[in-house]
């Protein structure tokens, strides 16, 4: 679970879940209390009416037909009812009705003496059926605000038509527990709401300032690492100024990277340099070599014979012009002119330069893969480039052999230019040297084709190598990719 919108969210769930079962647990115990409390009542009611009862029959020592003295049964009611709090009760007899009435702990502003004339059907009732039955009677009454506790139990009287109830209720505990139950409930419904509603806040803000330092990547351009702007969330904002300070030490060892990659570039031209001079020394003496031979032969020959060594000298100036001229080419620095280039129709004029050489030597171009649309380089410097990889691979294909020209759009960001054939490939001594100036495994050659094609690579920010297959040889130049 790594998305910080879902662990949120089930963390809103979490806490509404615990508000509610907060609030199942109160109703319980709500319910929980006020049953008690009614078990409370119940059992007052009956400890008084046995205590009004044991008392009566300690006051009488046995069973008498003269009639109860009332003096005497208040008396007994005030000092059983005096101990017990908010219990009423009385004597009832069948010829009689109710003899007595006690409330000593009404917490009224007088003494309470009548019997609540709402409940006097159920007293009597309960009385009727404790003489009748001479065992204790109790009756419970729940209402919506409280509980009417009514208890009675028989008196010692020959008659067996004496009997004394008890009368409680729970109405002040209960509606205090509602009140409280009520309270509680709605505080566990405020907080359940501002909860939500501030992990909502706090995720929607959140989730809006990470979507600002996406946009800000979005919308970087090239290869660039964009400045990330504060959010003002401080979590969110050490990010940003670790990226920062990353971006920083990203964009200052790319710098680094880039003069290494210019020093070796340049290492490279000075170590070639001491090499190129004999291949230079070595490819000029040879013309001259054969100019002089040629002059010589022409002055001590006749006349008509020296048109023809005239003619052999300028070959040979000839030779030496292409020479000077690829030396040049190699040794000024390569100064790019990029450009939206149309690389299909880039790629056809590239093998239709190449197309004569090949059908002289009987070697096949192909065209292969789906290339890119557009690419953005300099196509004079990559055609020149890409022109003495494929002038290299139709001389060393043989005759009915294919040379084959790609290009690709990798996923680590480069365009791929490939030159593939299928003659001898390179001889394992000429390897070392490949792309040094004048390492050539052919008589005729110079060695520069190579040479020049790997410093147009290298301009480009990208490389040349050589690739063996079986049989022939690849060459791949490979460029960071620039959309159009």
């Amino acid at each position: 679970m790594r998305s910080l919108r879902t662990q949120l969210t089930l963390f809103g769930a979490l806490l509404l879940a615990l508000c509610a079962t907060l609030a199942v647990v109160m109703v319980v115990l709500y319910r929980s209390s006020a049953g008690a409390q009614v078990d409370a009542g119940r059992a007052a009611a009956q400890q008084s009416c046995a205590a009004i009862a044991a008392r009566y029959a300690r006051s009488v020592p046995g069973p008498t037909s003269a009639a109860p003295q009332l003096d005497l049964l208040q008396v007994l009611l005030q000092l059983v009812l005096r101990e017990t709090p908010h219990v009423e009760g009385g004597i009832w007899q069948a010829q009689g009705g109710l003899l007595a009435y006690a409330y000593p702990t009404y917490e009224g502003t007088g003494v309470k003496r009548d019997v609540p004339a709402a409940e006097q059907p159920l007293i009597v009732e309960l009385a009727q059926q404790a003489a009748r039955t001479q065992s204790p009677q109790l009756d419970i009454v729940r209402g919506t605000r409280e509980a009417l506790i009514v208890a009675s139990c028989p008196l010692a009287a020959p008659g067996q038509d004496l009997a004394a109830w008890t009368m409680t209720r729970t109405h002040a505990g209960a509606l205090a527990a509602q009140g409280s139950l009520y309270t509680g409930l709605a505080v566990l419904l405020v907080v359940a709401l501002v909860s939500a509603l501030w992990l909502g806040l706090i995720l929607r803000r959140g989730l809006r300032h990470v979507e600002q330092l996406e946009g800000q990547l979005v919308r970087a351009q090239g290869d660039g690492v964009p400045e990330l702007a504060r959010t003002g969330v401080q979590e969110l904002d050490r990010i940003v100024d670790s990226f920062n300070r990353y971006r920083a030490r990203f964009e200052q060892a790319r710098a680094q990277l880039q003069q290494a990659a210019q020093q070796r570039s340049r290492d490279q031209r000075l170590a070639a340099l001491g090499r190129m001079t004999g291949g230079i020394a070595h490819e000029i003496r040879n013309p001259i070599a054969a100019m002089r031979l040629k002059a010589e032969n022409a002055l001590a020959a006749a006349p008509e014979r020296q048109g023809a060594a005239l003619q052999a000298i300028v070959g040979q100036i000839d030779r030496l012009e292409g020479l000077v001229q690829s030396l040049l080419a190699l040794v000024q620095p390569v100064t790019l002119a990029p450009q939206r280039v149309d690389l299909p129709a880039w790629l056809a004029e590239r093998l239709a330069g190449v197309q004569p050489q090949a059908a002289e030597r009987g070697v096949r171009l192909a065209l292969q893969g789906g290339a890119p649309g557009t690419a953005r380089f300099d196509p004079v410097h990559l055609a020149r480039a890409t022109d003495n990889l494929l002038d290299n691979a139709v001389r060393h294909t043989p005759t009915g052999g294919t040379v084959a020209l790609s290009a690709h759009h990798t996923a680590a960001g480069t365009l791929l230019l490939r030159v593939d054939d299928n003659g001898a490939g390179v001889s394992e001594a000429l390897l070392p040297q490949l792309f040094e100036p004048f390492a050539t495994g052919r008589a005729d050659g110079t060695g520069l084709g190579l040479a020049l094609a790997r410093e147009v690579a290298l301009a480009h920010g990208g490389e040349l190598r050589h690739v063996a297959l079986a049989p022939g040889a690849r060459f791949e130049l490979e460029i960071p990719w620039h959309a159009s």
